[in-house]
């Protein structure tokens, strides 16, 4: 349970720093956005984004606990090795995410901006959680 609340607070702390992230590197996406559109074209895309965000940052701080890491460095080693696997993903994405069929995101896969963001993001992210499960 502490993973997950952990992981929870860590995701909602990612969420809060977006519109930051994404003019510090200048981007439009938006990994809340990304989520909440893939899966409905309605106004309540940013309730459904943010659900499905603090529910991945639930399951993977549960998963980081259950697999006895804790600390800063593991969280954001632990961060980043995700953010690498699903990198690929991000092409598939590109061929079917409303904001890039309209035009609206750059192609996410090749973005320099959005590597950038993804880094930053997952980093904070990983700090945050590595850092709210360091001591037991």
């Amino acid at each position: 349970m502490r993973g997950a609340a952990a992981g929870f607070v860590a995701a909602a702390a990612w969420a809060a720093c977006e519109p930051g992230l994404r003019r510090l590197v200048r981007t439009p996406y938006s990994d809340v956005r990304l989520l909440g559109r893939m899966f409905t074209r309605t106004r309540a895309w940013p309730a459904v984004g943010l659900v499905l965000h603090l529910t991945n940052g639930c399951v993977f701080g549960a998963l980081f606990e259950r697999a006895g890491l804790r600390g800063v460095k593991a969280g954001i080693a632990a961060a980043e090795l995700e953010n690498v696997a699903l990198w690929p993903a991000l092409a598939a994405v590109d061929k079917l995410h409303p904001d890039r069929r309209s035009g609206a995101w750059p192609p996410l896969a090749t973005s320099p901006r959005v590597a950038a963001y993804e880094i930053l993001a997952h980093a904070l992210f990983g700090a945050t959680l590595g850092a709210l499960l360091s001591s037991r």
